[in-house]
Parts: structure tokens; C-alpha cells; sequence
């Protein structure tokens, strides 16, 4: 099911799909992603989440269907031709994915040096300027090892936006980190999108974070889109799939696998039940 509405798409896939071998992973997938608005991609675990977020950089290529960058094209493009695309997009990785031998203040400019930044002057102001707006800016010198779990995202988080992009995307932005901590990162995410006007586009399995974050969502099952549009779809939704799902409960495939496995969990709760009962 699909809800469409008049916001124009920073970035779209268009009947993308993706097979490793026999292995269906993406069936059919087309989604808007609306310029200046927060998209979230749900779904659980094997859905294609993450193997759609590598498209949208083209870190992977699509069996059959179409990515689009504005008005552009992208799944076809050389590596050469990726360049200038790329550079309007930001990744956070799940794991953040500091480089350890190196200062905060290396991390974080990293992506300028390898984009050819030679004005230190320059390089220093806009580095500086990414750690004030995820309120880091002390830690400059420190080493990635001094940090805690939520600070390393935020760095990370201002090595995304360094390059002033577009678009970043969110590969579990609160993975591993407390309901605080990861409260933090989400209004970072909500404070870059309203003073940056960064599209962003974020995967995650944080319910919570998700109906926060989200201007428009969009559930994924079985590589397909099994629902999107405004969170009020969601909670409004009849799709049993989509309810278990929202409310945490063990989707059919899942329950089918354990049962596969030998083990009934409505048997493991009768036998650990105290015999009294």
C-alpha cells in the first residue's frame, strides 16, 4: 500500500530490485524520498533495509529498476561520474566507523582532504564549525577511544555533514545506546534537518526514535514495501503485519523459524510454569 503526497523527491528508487544469486532481496521497491523531510525505513531484520540505503550511494547495483538523484540518474553512473553525487551525501554508519588512529579534529575532516579542501584556514573553520552544532566542539583533540558510545555518533554524525550535503543517511543511528543517549542523536537529526534543510533518510528498528523522527515512514517485508506514508497511516493501519510489527510482536516467518527449530514457545512457557498452576 502506498500514500503519496505533493512534496517533491530529493531522491527516488523506482522499481528497484536486487537478487544475491537465487536470493531475492528487493522485489519491486519505488519510494519517494522528499526533499528537506525526514523519511524512516522500517522493517524486520533480512528485509532489505540496509542492502536499499547502499543504492542510494550505489555501493550497490540494482538487478533491474532505477535510483534517482534529483533530476538524475545515478544506478548506471561510473565510479567517475559518482563522485559529484556522492559528495552531496552524508552516511552515518551503525558503528560509527571512526578511524581510531585518528584526532577527532582528523576524523571529522577527512572527507575535506579527500575532497581536495587545500585552504586550512577553511577546512579548520568548517570542522569546527560541524563539532559546535553537535555540541562537541572541545573534544577536537581527543582520540576516538576517549569517547563514550554516544559522543562517537555525534562526531560521526559531523564528519556526515562536513560537506555540507543534501541528503545524509542513518544506518541505525541508535543502535547501542541508552534511551538518553539516543534521544540526543534524534534531535540532532531533527535539528540538522530544520537548520540545514538536510533530506534525511533513516533506517532503524527504534519504534520510539522512528514515529519521532519520521515525516513519512515506510515499512519494507520480504523485500517489498508493505506500507507507506505519514506516521498516521501507521497507527491508523488494519495490515495485521504492520500492528504485530509496531507493537513488537513476532512476525509469522519468525514464529515459523522457531517452531522449524523444534521449539514451541507456548510448550516452553507450559513446562516452565510452576506445577501448582
Amino acid at each position: 500500500m502506498e500514500q503519496r503526497d505533493a512534496f517533491v523527491p530529493q531522491m527516488r528508487v523506482v522499481d528497484l530490485h536486487k537478487s544475491f544469486g537465487r536470493l531475492k532481496v528487493l522485489q519491486g521497491v519505488s519510494i519517494d524520498f522528499h526533499r528537506g523531510r525526514t523519511t524512516v525505513v522500517l522493517g524486520p531484520s533480512g528485509c532489505g533495509k540496509s542492502v536499499l540505503l547502499k543504492h542510494l550511494v550505489a555501493i550497490e547495483r540494482p538487478t533491474s529498476g532505477e535510483v534517482w538523484f534529483d533530476s538524475q540518474r545515478i544506478d548506471a553512473l561510473s565510479e567517475i561520474g559518482l563522485g559529484p553525487v556522492r559528495r552531496q551525501i552524508g552516511f552515518l554508519f551503525q558503528q560509527s566507523a571512526l578511524f581510531d588512529s585518528f584526532t577527532v579534529f582528523e576524523n571529522v575532516a577527512f572527507p575535506l582532504r579527500e575532497h581536495g579542501f587545500k585552504v586550512e584556514s577553511e577546512l579548520r573553520e568548517r570542522v569546527d564549525r560541524v563539532l559546535r552544532m553537535v555540541g562537541l566542539p572541545e573534544k577536537a583533540r581527543q582520540m576516538p577511544a576517549d569517547l563514550s558510545g554516544g559522543q562517537r555518533k555525534r562526531i560521526a554524525l559531523a564528519r556526515a555533514i562536513v560537506l555540507e550535503p543534501k541528503v545524509v543517511l542513518y544506518d541505525e543511528p541508535t543502535t547501542g545506546l541508552d534511551p538518553i543517549r539516543a534521544d540526543v542523536i534524534n534531535e540532532l537529526v531533527i535539528k540538522l534537518q530544520e537548520q540545514l534543510g538536510i533530506t534525511s533518510i533513516v533506517v532503524t528498528h527504534d519504534l520510539t526514535s522512528a514515529f519521532k523522527l519520521a515525516d513519512r515512514m515506510v515499512m519494507l517485508h520480504d523485500g517489498k514495501v508493505r506500507l507507506q506514508g505519514a506516521t498516521e497511516v501507521f497507527r491508523e493501519s488494519t495490515d495485521p503485519l504492520v500492528h504485530r510489527f509496531l507493537a513488537g510482536e513476532a512476525l509469522p516467518e519468525e514464529l515459523a523459524e522457531i517452531k522449524g527449530n523444534g521449539d514451541d514457545p507456548a510448550a516452553s512457557r507450559r513446562r516452565s510454569a510452576p506445577s501448582h498452576l
